[in-house]
């Protein structure tokens, strides 16, 4: 949904709607249901045609998002607002039906006179709808050019239909067929380049693919087709106009113009390395090149000595520190040859769960699909969840660390997930723990969470009811729960952020009895995983949300608050040289926070402030999206969903360096580190190992040929990684 001129995540103020009558939310359920009848109902009773919810979004928003085309038409016939924005992401109903490809809602909304029309335009020509392109190429709003460059578009690349609406439209308003000329190759070579902004979602590469110029920005191409010499349009971006600047016979810039909107771009030189175009989590500063494995050396890949083993017992080890020096960890492995591949076990099923190990076992969970076991990875922006809710099996594998042998298997429950899942989660998201005598396991879909010994004999389950976690925009997008137990001193303690009534919760881990319970009222979905850090008042339990917040662990009571953050938030809170760091990456708020725990009540900073007692520094738009951050040897380093790895001064926040880890991506597996190195998984199984310092070296890269979520455990001599149908043992051997 990424525009030529910006994102769609307009950073607007919240704003809280006017109390809603109970016909008012009846009307909203209904339409976030697809429940035409309840809609019909509710609007008897006397419902607003434009109630709003917590958002401000309307009915005939959440219709249009659902695709419910008779949803969307009753209520525009009733006179709902087609023009009305929601105060979170300033969606209109178009940009709604847009976000999920909902064409005949788009086609409708066109036709009744959506003033963003335009918009649609590069998904009729995408999908080649021929009624949509039609309803679009008829409307007032498409000025004479976006119609001849559709017509050339559509010869070009050999869409008939299209070419005959667009020319049916030229003949009726009179638009002449030279409005769209020629211009040699030899001329369009001239404008090859890359042309920078300000920031780095505005940058544009120009490229010339035979007689076709073509511009990219963030990954999508455009066609550019000329109206003269230096003029260019595309409607692939309606109504909008390229012209390059030249002085003499050297291209200096260009200018896009779209409406009263303007935006000029300076001609890099030659050579210099262009912005990173990050989408809507972007940072805006340039990436550092990364150095070419050529410049590594034999010391740089070298094993370091082994120390003592130490356990890797929940996520990201013993604190979600994500480090393990002197555990003999390798820097290079290959799958083709075998070499450092001690084992590799098959698991069935998928799960993002991450691996855990304690002594000579490793403990994997996963659930198994009687249907369906698809699964999206990648940078995209849909939200509509898999649409699986048929018998699974949740399962808990105990492997031998040394060989991988399956040593038990246990199914922990069966039955029908009581939500769905997102394209690039699983059923079974979160990582087990354990102390080294017992292993807590929870499935949050299935709403389970249970005891095991190291024999696999079952100590306690626990039925949680539903755990409904998903966009909080819109409820019926179910996207799994991931959050993963902790254990501390002698409880289990769970974050359960969901719809409605959130809460976090400590069980006895022996007996499974509930010790106490938290109410988190205000709370919306969320994905991350509670830390303990220690300060003045003694151990405190650490969550990340729509706010961050501290807890008495062994009570539950709350002890301090802090705002504002992101209103999705996955990264886990990590605690080193006492101060706590929290990450969000989404909007109205992108921070980083280092916080000092052991204070009370409300420590938000004040406006335009970085610190106060609480906070030892802030940044507050460079947070990052999905991957939890690690502290490592003094510095703080945030991986992006994009890639982009950021390093800090862990104790003054200062910045460091920024550069692309690999060649693009997606990353939701969290970095780790051994000995002086940074390992980082992409989504696709792609793994690579950096030094560790105050520059990005790349040492090597390994590819998985599987697709990896799950974050790699590191203990005594091996790493434990975890692909989508495997659990590699990789090590010396």
């Amino acid at each position: 949904m990424t525009s030529l001129f910006g994102s769609i995540l307009l950073l607007i103020a919240l704003q809280a709607p006017a109390a809603n009558s109970a016909a008012d939310t009846a009307l909203l359920d209904a339409a976030q249901q697809n429940d035409l009848p309840g809609v019909t109902r509710a609007l008897q009773q006397g419902a607003s045609i434009n109630a709003k919810t917590r958002y401000n979004a309307t009915a005939l928003m959440l219709g249009a998002m659902n695709g419910n085309l008779e949803i969307v038409r009753l209520l525009i016939e009733r006179g709902a607002d087609m023009n009305i924005r929601d105060t979170f992401y300033g969606f209109t109903p178009m940009a709604a039906a847009m976000m999920n490809g909902r064409v005949d809602v788009i086609r409708y909304l066109v036709e009744k006179g959506s003033s963003e029309a335009m918009n649609a335009f590069s998904l009729a020509l995408q999908t080649k709808n021929i009624p949509l392109m039609t309803a679009l190429l008829s409307s007032k709003e498409v000025n004479d050019k976006t119609v001849a460059a559709t017509h050339a578009w559509a010869v070009k690349t050999g869409a008939p239909d299209i070419a005959a609406a667009a020319q049916s439209v030229m003949t009726a308003r009179g638009i002449p067929s030279n409005l769209i000329i020629t211009v040699p190759p030899s001329a369009l070579q001239a404008f090859v380049g890359t042309y920078t902004g300000p920031t780095p979602q505005q940058t544009f590469v120009v490229g010339l693919n035979g007689d076709q110029l073509t511009f990219t920005q963030a990954g999508f191409v455009a066609m550019l087709f000329p109206t003269s010499p230096t003029t260019f349009v595309t409607p692939q971006r309606a109504n909008a106009e390229v012209a390059f600047e030249r002085k003499g016979d050297a291209v200096e810039g260009l200018t896009i113009t779209n409406g009263p909107q303007k935006l000029r771009l300076a001609r890099a030189a030659a050579g210099a390395a262009p912005f990173v175009a990050a989408g809507a989590a972007a940072n805006p500063a340039p990436v550092a090149a990364t150095a070419a494995p050529a410049n590594v050396s034999a010391v740089d890949l070298a094993v370091a000595p082994r120390g003592s083993a130490r356990n890797w017992p929940s996520f990201r080890g013993t604190g979600a520190a994500g480090s393990a020096d002197g555990q003999g960890a390798v820097a290079e492995w290959d799958i083709a040859s075998g070499k450092n591949i001690r084992w590799k076990t098959p698991i069935p099923g998928i799960s993002t769960a991450s691996p855990i190990v304690w002594g000579n076992r490793v403990y994997v969970a996963t659930a198994v699909s009687a249907s369906d076991n698809t699964f999206r990875t990648g940078l995209y922006g849909d939200t509509a969840p898999v649409n699986d809710v048929s018998e699974h099996s949740w399962k808990l594998y105990a492997l031998d660390a040394q060989n991988g042998r399956i040593v038990w298997e246990r199914e922990v429950h069966k039955g029908i997930p009581r939500t769905k899942r997102h394209p690039k989660s699983s059923q079974a998201s979160s990582t087990p723990v354990t102390d080294g005598r017992r292993i807590a396991v929870l499935f949050g879909t299935a709403g389970i969470l249970a005891t095991y010994d190291t024999n696999g004999r079952l100590l306690w389950k626990k039925d949680l009811g539903l755990i409904d976690s998903g966009w909080f925009f819109d409820i019926t997008h179910q996207w799994g729960h991931s959050s993963s137990p902790i254990i501390y001193q002698d409880s289990v303690i769970i974050q359960v952020d969901r719809q409605k009534d959130s809460y976090l919760a400590a069980y006895h881990l022996a007996s499974g009895k509930e010790m106490w319970r938290a109410s988190r009222p205000d709370e919306i979905p969320t994905w991350g995983t509670p830390t303990i850090a220690t300060g003045k008042l003694g151990d405190e339990l650490i969550t990340n949300g729509t706010k961050v917040r501290g807890y008495d662990p062994e009570t539950g009571k709350l002890r301090w608050s802090l705002a504002p953050n992101s209103e999705i938030t996955i990264a886990t809170p990590v605690t080193a040289g006492g101060l706590v760091y929290v990450t969000g990456g989404y909007p109205p708020a992108r921070p980083i926070y280092a916080i000092r725990p052991g204070f009370s009540g409300d420590i938000s900073l004040p406006k335009d402030a970085t610190s106060n007692d609480a906070i030892a520094w802030s940044n507050d738009r460079e947070g990052t999206y999905i991957p939890t951050p690690i502290v490592y040897r003094g510095l703080l380093y945030t991986l992006n969903i994009n890639g982009i790895i950021t390093a800090y001064d862990a104790v003054t926040g200062e910045r460091v360096y920024r550069a692309r880890v690999g060649n693009g991506g997606s990353f939701s597996a969290s970095p780790i580190a051994a000995d002086g190195r940074l390992y980082f998984s992409t989504e696709d199984g792609e793994v690579f190992v950096a030094k560790a310092g105050r520059e990005y070296v790349q040492l090597s890269k390994q590819d998985m040929k599987e697709v990896v979520m799950a974050t790699p455990a590191i203990s005594n001599g091996l790493i434990v990684l975890r692909t989508i149908k495997h659990v590699y043992g990789i090590g010396a051997k």
